[in-house]
């Protein structure tokens, strides 16, 4: 199997809308939670979320694509020209060998519901001719393929949460199997609205915390709900010996993927943590590695089932005395859940935590929980040298992902 690197980051997120500040935050600990502005929170539960702020879409899209897109999209394409003018990769390979796959758990929900709204109110023609290219879920990837001219595979991933790890490993297969040579990879959501706020709070998903600081609370024994974010994050992968031919710069190795489905229920992750073990085992394996010297971005949404049977998943998959000795946090703490784009965002994370040698915090972390009892990182970020990194993803319907990237020796 052909090796793949990392030679392109991008991101848009609530810690900033760019890798270098987007970092330097995730860092220091900076939290990118606070109150909603993108609606009226009047008569709901829900306060504070990770919004996206001063993103200008002009920066990445002529006017008219703009108004022809969904903010899922104009968040996809920013990240994704910003990996990709960091790689350098286009016009190094083949047109038919490069592809997209960008994950989303939901597509064009905005779009959804600005049209919706013109079919009660005005009537049906009044719903706008774009309505359908700019709600689907796959328009991400086709108009990042359209600025690039990315004639090879060109598709969403849609698997909730776990979207764009699914999206980025699923890529770096394309490549192992020589079905590609290069992949622009990622996630994008945008579903910080009055709709998304409404269906996640009746379901008793979110967080209803009106303290920025106490509201994403991953692994703590406080936590009481998930806090809705929102952006993209986009990594462009490629073959290793054609980015060391070209001399690019390398972060990381993506050497492991693993992926499985609980079977189990819609929204529960199944008590044993069967399959998010084996998804983690899996990518684990593959690195081919027997090292403690290991950093774990975590799921971690804050949620009481999720964070205890991810706990329970690593004890698992890496056995309780290495789960023990690793590093783990959750930045979900500092960005909420940015649900499609999350692996994205935390892949971008993983990658510059191995590169750099620091694992960041898990903030606002005080209290511990028994059934939640390894390292995760309280509150300062940790110095340590790493040899791997993995990344964990668990979706609503029982999906799982891991990725493990392996560091580049200079």
């Amino acid at each position: 199997m052909r090796r793949v690197a990392v030679t392109g980051l991008g991101i848009v997120s609530p810690l900033g809308n760019d890798v270098p500040t987007f970092w330097e935050n995730i860092k220091n600990g900076v939290c990118g939670i606070a109150p909603i502005t993108k609606f009226d929170t009047t008569e709901y539960k829900v306060k504070v979320a990770g919004e996206v702020r001063d993103f200008d879409p002009k920066k990445y899209m002529d006017k008219m694509d703009v108004l022809h897109s969904d903010i899922y999209t104009q968040f996809a394409v920013a990240a994704a020209a910003q990996a990709v003018e960091e790689s350098g990769i286009i016009g190094t390979v083949p047109e038919d060998r490069i592809g997209v796959y960008i994950g989303t758990g939901i597509g064009g929900i905005a779009t959804f519901m600005t049209e919706h709204q013109k079919l009660m109110e005005k009537g049906p023609r009044r719903v706008s001719p774009f309505f359908i290219p700019m709600m689907i879920a796959n328009m991400a990837s086709g108009m990042i393929a359209i600025r690039y001219q990315c004639k090879g595979n060109s598709m969403p991933t849609v698997t909730a949460c776990a979207s764009a790890s699914n999206a980025i490993g699923e890529a770096m297969r394309l490549i192992r199997h020589g079905y590609a040579d290069a992949m622009i990879a990622g996630g994008a959501e945008a579903t910080v609205n009055a709709l998304a706020a409404a269906g996640f709070s009746t379901m008793q998903a979110l967080s209803f915390s009106e303290d920025p600081l106490q509201a994403s609370l991953p692994f703590d024994r406080r936590r009481s709900g998930f806090v809705m974010g929102e952006g993209a994050g986009c990594l462009v992968l490629e073959e290793y010996e054609h980015a060391v031919a070209r001399g690019a710069h390398i972060y990381a190795e993506l050497c492991g993927y693993g992926a499985t489905c609980d079977a189990y229920h819609m929204t529960s992750p199944q008590p044993e943590a069967e399959g998010g073990a084996k998804a983690i085992e899996l990518a684990w394996k593959e690195t081919g590695m027997d090292t403690d010297k290991v950093y774990f971005n975590a799921h971690g949404t804050g949620t009481a089932m999720n964070d205890r049977c991810e706990t329970l998943a690593i004890k698992k998959a890496l056995g309780e005395d290495r789960a023990r000795k690793i590093l783990i946090s959750s930045t979900k703490s500092m960005t909420g859940h940015m649900l499609g784009a999350a692996g994205a965002a935390e892949a971008v994370v993983s990658v510059l935590a191995l590169e750099e040698g620091i694992a960041p915090p898990t903030i606002g972390y005080k209290e511990a929980d028994p059934e939640c009892d390894l390292n995760y990182v309280p509150n300062t970020a940790q110095k340590a040298e790493f040899d791997v990194a993995l990344s964990s993803s668990l979706g609503f319907g029982g999906h799982n992902a891991c990725l493990a990237f392996r560091k580049v020796e200079a």
